[in-house]
């Protein structure tokens, strides 16, 4: 009898130290989308949650709950319970600016989260109008000492990744430009195709296009490195040393999430974006998976707030 009650006991003892998460998913799973349909971080969701619906054998949800430059939905996250059945797939926007750039945030972009996998980049390419007398990025930034403040750039207002692209530039560069902004990224495409603005940062997705055609110039993407789609473009970074504008997509669970599940998660979203069929997918519309830790991601997190937090704060840029 004795020996049945130490059994019983072992048996409960290693019960009651199981991971709390063992059994996860045993419901369905909510994954927001803090944007509207049809984007980019809409489009990386809906592949993703298709996959996980597969691997994990539960139903995996999209939901769109934009507003607020991406507040809405990564608000809902921050409160959510930590069980790992509601996700986000955010963006460096929404975790690492917004912070800085409005007056009144509800959540903690860095604190409030528990990040879980670096998603995507988009390649993020330099197009000047053809009538711009210049072909890289040196003879570039020449023309622009010798035009200052002459040259327009367009972007999608105030704090968006195209502005901030740009006034980095022009603090590295040394350089004077005239900001244009725009009420979203399609007219400030169709302004600088138009020769109405000579300067745009922006997706390859907008861009890429208008190059093909001769419409735009392409002379420089703005990661750290060449981009696997566009190898012959130089990035920014070969003439600026230390220039880099990384957009990501990533996903994110509530603060607090078990470390257990956070790795199951990361191992799960990783393998579904590094599937050929999704990676094709992706490449197609300019965007490149990434395949890293989710103590990885927590770091690029936290180093992209502090970078760009501070540069919009020293540049006293406020979100519109």
């Amino acid at each position: 009898m004795k020996t049945i009650k130490v059994l019983i006991a072992a048996a409960a003892a290693l019960l009651i130290a199981a991971p709390a998460t063992a059994a996860w998913p045993e419901k369905p799973i909510r994954l927001i989308v803090p944007w509207a349909p049809g984007g980019s971080t809409d489009i990386l969701g809906r592949v993703a949650a298709d996959k996980l619906r597969q691997s994990l054998g539960q139903p995996v949800v999209v939901e769109n709950r934009p507003g607020a430059s991406g507040n809405v939905g990564s608000d809902m996250v921050a409160k959510a319970a930590p069980d790992g059945y509601t996700i986000l797939f955010g963006s460096m926007s929404t975790h690492a600016m917004n912070a800085a750039l409005m007056t009144t945030m509800t959540f903690d972009g860095v604190k409030d989260f528990s990040p879980l996998a670096m998603v995507a980049f988009v390649t993020n390419t330099m197009v000047i109008h053809p009538s711009v007398p210049a072909k890289t990025v040196p003879e570039f930034i020449a023309y622009l000492k010798a035009n200052p403040g002459k040259v327009a750039y367009a972007s999608a207002g105030a704090g968006s990744t195209n502005h901030l692209s740009a006034v980095l530039f022009e603090k590295m560069a040394g350089v004077q430009m005239l900001h244009v902004p725009y009420r979203g990224g399609a007219p400030a495409v169709v302004d600088t195709v138009a020769g109405q603005t000579q300067l745009l940062f922006s997706a390859g997705t907008q861009t890429l296009p208008h190059v093909n055609s001769d419409r735009l110039r392409l002379i420089g993407v703005t990661e750290s490195k060449r981009s696997g789609l566009l190898p012959n473009v130089p990035t920014v970074a070969e003439t600026l040393p230390g220039y880099e504008m990384a957009v990501w997509y990533g996903a994110f669970g509530p603060a607090g999430m078990p470390a257990d599940l956070v790795t199951r998660l990361n191992a799960e979203i990783n393998k579904a974006m590094m599937l050929p069929d999704v990676k094709q997918r992706m490449a197609d519309i300019g965007v490149e998976v990434v395949n890293i830790s989710a103590a990885e991601f927590g770091k690029v997190l936290a180093a992209d707030a502090d970078k760009w937090g501070r540069l919009i704060r020293e540049m006293g840029i406020k979100g519109e």
